[in-house]
């Protein structure tokens, strides 16, 4: 990669969403803003490596796409634009304080996840403008069809536009009925980077499990008193202090019960367990623990066994069931069937796996799991086809060589 390829790439990942923010403030329409900053892209591509990439790469594309803004508003609308045109060229408007929030990043995902949309479309868009994923990228999180997604977008930005949704930034009061979207959001930047879904990309992105980390302690210091942010915190840390250990040094997917535990992260699970056992102790104070705590300590249960044979699979279980309660949803179901068959028996678990099969047929990890289950008691011609279903289905080349791997080690 060349100077201006590398320039062009790492102003994508910082420069996109503050362009496309501070258009939409000034356009008023997140449609023309993306439209604009994209030529702005695309002439950075045709220019930079011919001139060199400009000294303040962020303020060229930021003028460079004010002007493609204004020229398609003059296209579009030629009386309309001639007074924006005279108001937006001088570029008077007095900045806009930071407010509470002093981070860029963080900032503009709790702008763009707005409670007057639907808690799925508002991560859906805040994934889209900020979050650094791509559309299929996004789908995948979903579990839904890419142009499935690309439509509740559009209609997320069409509510914008309709209900006239003020774009500004958030005021302390406002963070309470938005932190609940910023957690969704951050939670599914780091799944992406932990186990990375695309094709293209290698098995982890440690740029965005960092990104995601850090923007959730960001947001613990806002709101030290709100335990899903701290339960949030606690379950990255605690699955991040795993990373080294998850692909082989064959760029092989490595599970939980075959990894290295003395390559885990000491001090990611020290903070990660001192963050459970505060939860823990609010929630005897009479806190109801949320879905991040319950999972973070879950995952607390597993990074304090020395060998997966000290699991305390009854206490997994009782949590899984306890998440049941909160967050009654397939994938749930699906790992908790996992902690059934330690506790009751893989026959047990394969029938709770299989009552999931209309709504997960479309995902990996369910024929994973599945495959699995089969395995245990010698269902190998029925255990290899779902093997081969979860091969298919897997998007990421570590979590492919695994599967295949286990697939092939079947009698």
């Amino acid at each position: 990669m060349n100077d201006a390829e590398d320039a062009i790439t790492r102003a994508y990942r910082d420069e996109w969403a503050r362009v496309v923010a501070g258009l939409t403030r000034r356009f008023g329409s997140l449609d023309l803003a993306e439209e604009a900053t994209a030529e702005a892209f695309a002439t950075a591509v045709v220019r930079w490596p011919a001139d060199g990439v400009p000294p303040n790469p962020g303020a060229w594309l930021t003028t460079t796409a004010n002007r493609k803004g204004i020229d398609r508003l003059r296209r579009e609308n030629q009386r309309d634009a001639k007074h924006k045109e005279a108001l937006m060229v001088s570029d008077n408007d007095p900045t806009e304080p930071i407010g509470v929030i002093e981070d860029d990043r963080l900032r503009l995902i709790f702008t763009c996840c707005h409670p007057a949309l639907s808690m799925e479309n508002r991560v859906a868009l805040t994934l889209r403008m900020i979050g650094g994923l791509t559309m299929p990228e996004i789908a995948r999180a979903f579990l839904v069809p890419e142009n499935t997604m690309g439509r509740r977008i559009t209609r997320a930005k069409a509510k914008i536009k309709a209900a006239r949704i003020p774009y500004r930034m958030p005021s302390a009061a406002d963070l309470p009925g938005r932190v609940s979207g910023v957690l969704a959001v951050l939670f599914l930047i780091f799944n992406e980077g932990y186990l990375t879904t695309g094709p293209g990309n290698g098995p982890v992105r440690a740029d965005l499990t960092a990104d995601a980390i850090r923007l959730t302690r960001l947001v613990c210091a806002l709101m030290p008193e709100d335990g899903e942010v701290a339960g949030l915190l606690a379950l990255m840390l605690l699955t991040e202090s795993r990373r080294t250990a998850r692909i082989s040094v064959n760029g092989e997917l490595i599970p939980l019960d075959e990894q290295d535990r003395g390559a885990w992260d000491p001090a990611l699970i020290a903070e990660g367990h001192r963050l459970v056992r505060e939860r823990l102790a609010a929630a005897a104070a009479g806190e109801v623990p949320g879905r991040y705590q319950i999972l973070a300590a879950i995952a607390a249960v597993h990074t304090s066994a020395r060998d997966i044979r000290d699991t305390d699979w009854s206490q997994v279980l009782a949590l899984y069931d306890q998440l049941v309660n909160v967050d009654p949803s397939p994938i749930v179901a699906l790992n908790r069937a996992i902690a059934v068959a330690e506790v009751d028996g893989p026959e047990t678990a394969l029938a709770i796996v299989d009552r999931l099969e209309t709504e997960l047929n479309g995902y990996h990890a369910f024929h994973a799991t599945r495959a699995d289950l089969l395995r245990r008691p010698d269902r190998n011609p029925d255990a290899r086809a779902a093997f081969g279903k979860a091969i298919d289905l897997a998007g990421n080349t570590a979590e492919t060589a695994h599967l295949t791997r286990r697939r092939d080690q079947l009698p």
